[in-house]
C-alpha cells in the first residue's frame, strides 16, 4: 500500500495577489508546526509539493526535519481563476462547482484542475508504489482529486474546507486505485 498525506498549506496572505509567491501568514508560518508534528510519527520516505511558495513553506519544516528534498511539481500547482484578482470568489466558487467547465478567459476550469493533478499524482504514486509521501498543496486541486475519488465531495464540502488551513488528508492507495480516504483536522 502507499500512504499519501496531502497537506493543504496553512493560512495563506491574500493581501499578496500573485499567486506563486503568496506567503504564509504570521499564524501560517506557525502552523506548520502542526504539520511537522502529525506527520512525525508517519514513517516519510518522500516529499512532494506544488512549487507555489505557501505550499512549499508549509512542509519545508517537516522536510528539513526529515532531512528530504521537497521536489517540486509544476502540474501540483493550484488552479490559475484569471489574470487579474477577482473580488467576488464565492460566486465563481460556486459557478465552477456547478459546471467543472466553466471557467474566465485566462484561467482553469476544475476539469482542467482535477485532470492536471490526478495525472500528476497518479506519476507519483507509480514512482512510489508502497512508500509513504507528503504532498504540499492547495485546496482547490485537493478538492477535486476528492472529487475524482469521492464523487460526491462537492461545493459545500470545498466551503467547509476552504477554513482549515493546514488540513491534511491521508490517502491509501493500492497502486493507483484508492482503498481510503481519511481527513485529518489540525486546528
Amino acid at each position: 500500500m502507499t500512504h499519501l498525506y496531502y497537506v493543504r498549506h496553512a493560512q495563506p496572505d491574500f493581501s499578496i495577489h500573485d499567486d506563486l509567491t503568496r506567503p504564509l501568514t504570521e499564524k501560517g508560518m506557525r502552523d506548520c508546526a502542526l504539520v511537522t508534528d502529525f506527520l512525525a510519527d508517519k514513517s516519510i520516505d518522500r516529499v512532494f509539493s506544488s512549487p507555489y511558495k505557501r505550499a512549499v513553506d508549509t512542509v519545508q519544516p517537516f522536510a528539513a526535519q526529515a532531512h528530504f528534498p521537497v521536489t517540486l511539481i509544476d502540474d501540483l500547482r493550484e488552479r490559475r481563476i484569471d489574470s487579474v484578482w477577482i473580488d467576488d470568489f464565492e460566486s465563481f466558487c460556486k459557478a465552477q462547482w456547478a459546471d467543472f467547465d466553466y471557467r474566465y478567459t485566462d484561467g482553469e476550469c476544475l476539469r482542467e484542475v482535477q485532470e492536471r493533478n490526478i495525472k500528476a499524482l497518479q506519476k507519483i504514486l507509480l514512482t512510489c508504489a508502497g512508500q509513504n509521501i507528503v504532498i504540499g498543496g492547495h485546496g482547490t486541486a485537493l478538492s477535486t482529486i476528492l472529487n475524482f475519488y469521492d464523487s460526491a465531495f462537492g461545493y459545500e464540502d470545498f466551503i467547509r474546507m476552504r477554513a482549515k488551513a493546514p488540513w491534511i488528508v491521508h490517502f491509501t492507495f493500492d497502486g493507483t486505485k484508492c482503498i481510503s480516504i481519511e481527513p485529518h483536522d489540525l486546528i
